[in-house]
């Protein structure tokens, strides 16, 4: 639940913006409407300007996330969930066939990842694939900067993914580095934390907050892997006004529909390959491939395409078995649909 203190908050510091004024007619502007601020197994929970409100998770209800902006009945119903800002998506974890939503209505993704063995650009890319998917500013956080003999050396190694990609190192531990991070926590600007787990995402949380939200572990000494500690979304609020979203570590971020994404990320391998010869290169070993050229003359890094290719096959994939799982879904949806209808035939 998003902390509130004692004073009721607007719905402009809850992240209102003209775009989901413009949904709402006058006669439905007298509802309650509410931003989700927390997710549970059986019920959402919102916060408005009549403060909080709890909502039943419900069959027939449509996929809701935390972030949503919700228009409820005058008796405290769902009535409508208003079209989205943005949104962060992903493959189900594990072998489960589906999409799962991670965050809505998010203006800024801090990507956390921490300056020790956990360290990788692949990870970073995969992050910034999904940000530029949803049309989100993103900022790279380097924690754990107290831990590491050479922080900026890995802070030059990051903007070499893109010059203007803003990034920043950190010591979560330290509330005087935080204030690095405050230009994007603005008045009702949202800011989603991401990271695998165990790169210090809920001490920043808790740093930024400036209260223990979030409890934390410390890394495995064996390995410096950390420990998945977080279980939940949530909303919180930013001492100065900005709203904070805080999201489980992730051991693995699959792509789903993300093509646009992943081409923004590595626009530079797009703009190679519209030179190649043949219009389906797929950057092996074709005649006339601008892309494999770029890598020979070292204009392009071969890890970085490799990382490309890689995220490409694995959301291609992704769609493909999500696409086959919905015409599945759809067939046996209208074989029960007749199977009722020649049921109720019969017995009329």
């Amino acid at each position: 639940m998003a902390r509130t203190g004692t004073v009721p908050l607007t719905l402009a510091q809850l992240g209102w913006r003209p775009f989901f004024q413009q949904q709402i007619d006058l006669a439905a502007w007298e509802h309650p409407v509410g931003r989700v601020v927390a997710q549970h197994r059986n019920r959402l929970d919102l916060l408005g300007e009549a403060g909080e409100m709890r909502l039943d998770l419900l069959p027939g209800l449509p996929a809701i996330t935390v972030g949503d902006w919700l228009v409820l009945t005058p008796d405290g119903r769902f009535g409508r969930l208003l079209e989205r800002q943005s949104l962060f998506r992903r493959k189900a974890a594990g072998s489960r066939v589906a999409e799962q939503m991670i965050a809505a209505n998010v203006d800024t993704l801090f990507i956390v990842t921490s300056l020790n063995e956990d360290f990788s650009l692949n990870r970073i890319e995969r992050y910034l694939s999904v940000a530029n998917e949803a049309s989100v500013d993103a900022v790279v956080v380097l924690s754990k900067s107290d831990l590491c003999a050479e922080p900026e050396r890995f802070k030059k190694e990051v903007q070499t993914l893109d010059p203007l990609l803003m990034v920043e190192t950190i010591n979560c531990l330290d509330g005087g580095e935080i204030p690095k991070l405050l230009p994007w926590c603005g008045p009702g600007e949202t800011v989603a934390v991401m990271g695998s787990s165990g790169v210090g995402k809920s001490t920043l949380v808790n740093s930024l907050l400036g209260d223990a939200v979030q409890e934390t572990r410390t890394i495995r000494e064996k390995d410096g892997k950390g420990r998945h500690v977080t279980t939940g979304r949530s909303l919180h609020q930013i001492r100065g006004g900005g709203l904070l979203l805080d999201t489980p570590g992730m051991r693995e971020l699959q792509l789903v529909d993300c093509d646009e994404g992943v081409n923004v990320t590595f626009s530079e391998i797009t703009s190679y390959a519209e030179q190649c010869r043949f219009n389906n290169c797929q950057h092996e070993s074709e005649p006339g491939c601008a892309v494999r050229n770029a890598v020979s003359r070292g204009e392009l890094d071969e890890r970085r395409l490799s990382n490309y290719k890689k995220l490409m096959r694995e959301q291609a994939y992704n769609n493909a078995t999500l696409a086959e799982k919905r015409a599945r879904d759809r067939s046996f949806g209208k074989m029960i649909k007749s199977h009722m209808s020649d049921k109720k035939a019969h017995r009329n």
